[in-house]
């Protein structure tokens, strides 16, 4: 990832729009997509214990955020491999979903619920799979949180950090008039760097996911959040860290 130099952010309270990540953002899933890795990996005849598991799973864990299809291409080579782990990882994380091991970050809904009562339309997205995205949305409860979900077969196909996603969110909701009244917010240096390759006006990152402080900086975040629930009062105006 190439660094990025801090993005100079617009007054928060123009933000219209606002793009929040899932896993790790709004959706805590207790290390998740570290067993439906595992799974994944078992698929690919790779054994928990080895050199090579090992040396995959930091490559997963370096890469929280990006299109999980993009992480296997990187992992296995050739697109037949790459595609049978995505579908394997896929299945076992819906199967843990289906057993009720993710929960919303505190207060995450409310906050979706208080930046729409403040007038911005609020969009999620995910580097998961379609269907493993409305899983975690119908565990949750969600389905009608928000007026637009986005996975990255939404947006062409490529995930983050590239800034289809969020622009898609832009073209999609027409929110905003320019981007620079969008905010991208989500737990990894990739949710961030997808924000300030699309031009967004604000880029945050919050401390309950994958990622920290550093990561975010190096990115290009203009404020980094305990949580998304003290995103409202940021975009009302607060001072952010």
């Amino acid at each position: 990832m190439t660094p990025m130099t801090p993005m100079t952010s617009v007054n928060p309270t123009d933000i219209r729009l606002v793009v929040l990540d899932m896993a790790g953002t709004t959706v805590a899933d207790g290390g998740l997509v570290e067993r439906a890795f595992d799974a994944a990996a078992r698929e690919l005849g790779v054994e928990p214990g080895t050199d090579d598991h090992a040396a995959k799973l930091a490559h997963v864990r370096a890469t929280m955020g990006e299109s999980k299809i993009s992480v296997f291409r990187h992992l296995f080579g050739d697109e037949d491999r790459a595609r049978q782990a995505n579908a394997a990882f896929e299945k076992a994380y819906g199967e843990l979903v289906g057993d009720g091991l993710v929960a919303p970050v505190p207060g995450a809904r409310e906050a979706v619920e208080e930046l729409a009562a403040d007038g911005r339309t609020v969009v999620l997205t995910t580097g998961f799979a379609r269907v493993t995205q409305d899983a975690i949305l119908d565990a949750l409860g969600w389905r009608d949180l928000v007026p637009l979900t986005l996975c990255p077969a939404d947006a062409g196909g490529r995930g983050r950090p590239c800034p289809d996603m969020v622009l898609e969110a832009f073209l999609r909701t027409k929110a905003a008039d320019a981007v620079h009244q969008v905010a991208v917010v989500g737990d990894t240096s990739y949710d961030v760097l997808s924000g300030v390759r699309a031009g967004a006006g604000l880029v945050a990152g919050v401390r309950t996911g994958a990622h920290g402080d550093d990561a975010f900086r190096e990115a290009g975040a203009g404020h980094v959040l305990d949580s998304v629930a003290d995103l409202p009062a940021l975009l009302r105006g607060a001072a952010g860290r």
